[in-house]
Order: C-alpha cells, then sequence, then structure tokens
C-alpha cells in the first residue's frame, strides 16, 4: 500500500517537473532599442502574437502602463519557437521577431496604436543567388555606394 503511494507520488511530482518549462516560459520580453522609449515588446513563444507596452505620464498619478495590440501582421503565426531581438540601431523603435525554426524574421514596431509587423522573410539559396531590388534601409552599413 505505502509503495503504492509512494509511486503516485513519483508520476504526480514527473508530470508537474515535466509541465513547467511549457508554463514558465510562456512569452518573451526585449525592449527597444530606441534609447530615449521606454517600450517593451512581448512575443508568445508559441503563436508568435507580438504586443508592446510603455509608460506614460498622467497628472496626479504615478503614471499608467500603455499597451498595444497586436495589428496587422502580427497576430498569432502558425506554430513555432519565436523569439524577439532588438537590433544595436539606438534610434530604432521596433524588434525582429524570429522564428528559430524556419529562420524566418519579422520588424515589429508600433503604428497607429497597434503593434505591426512586416511578412515574415528568410533567405533561402535560391533568394541569395538572385539579384533583388535593394530597398532603402535605416541606418549606415558603413559601405559607400559608387
Amino acid at each position: 500500500m505505502a509503495g503504492r503511494i509512494l509511486i503516485r507520488v513519483a508520476v504526480a511530482a514527473a508530470a508537474v517537473i515535466a509541465a513547467a518549462p511549457v508554463f514558465a516560459s510562456a512569452y518573451e520580453f526585449t525592449p527597444a532599442p530606441q534609447t530615449d522609449l521606454n517600450r517593451v515588446y512581448r512575443v508568445d513563444r508559441i503563436t508568435g502574437e507580438v504586443g508592446s507596452c510603455q509608460y506614460g505620464l498622467r497628472e496626479n498619478t504615478v503614471g499608467v502602463t500603455i499597451c498595444f495590440g497586436p495589428g496587422e501582421g502580427a497576430g498569432a503565426q502558425p506554430p513555432g519557437e519565436f523569439g524577439l531581438i532588438a537590433s544595436r540601431h539606438e534610434r530604432e523603435g521596433g524588434v525582429f521577431r524570429v522564428n528559430y525554426r524556419t529562420g524566418e524574421m519579422s520588424v515589429c514596431y508600433v503604428f497607429e496604436e497597434k503593434v505591426v509587423c512586416t511578412p515574415p522573410e528568410s533567405v533561402t539559396p535560391a533568394v541569395a543567388q538572385a539579384e533583388p531590388e535593394e530597398p532603402e534601409t535605416t541606418g549606415s552599413t558603413g559601405a559607400s555606394r559608387d
């Protein structure tokens, strides 16, 4: 009898330990790299849904938390293993949403009171060999164009 109880307790403990990582890391957070912006982004690590919050001033109070929900492209994606990466561009208000399983990346930022993300892209050998149009980028690459 005592042996059966001990086995049940051990099985229950193993189930709790096995489930703990799923609940412990449901979201990932990262601040926007812009040095004068107090914004933090959040991504659901499984669905890739992105949101953001920041501090706001309000007279006669300690302030308020202003949050922005997902807008175009920032909603749930096919299940994956998502994370957020901030660039080192000190004036950039957005972050990169990455899918560690597929290598796809999107740029996410706050636009008109919502978080929006560009369509997911990844570099594949076929794409890398093609000569794509050169998009306008922010910041400097250090290379001069002649």
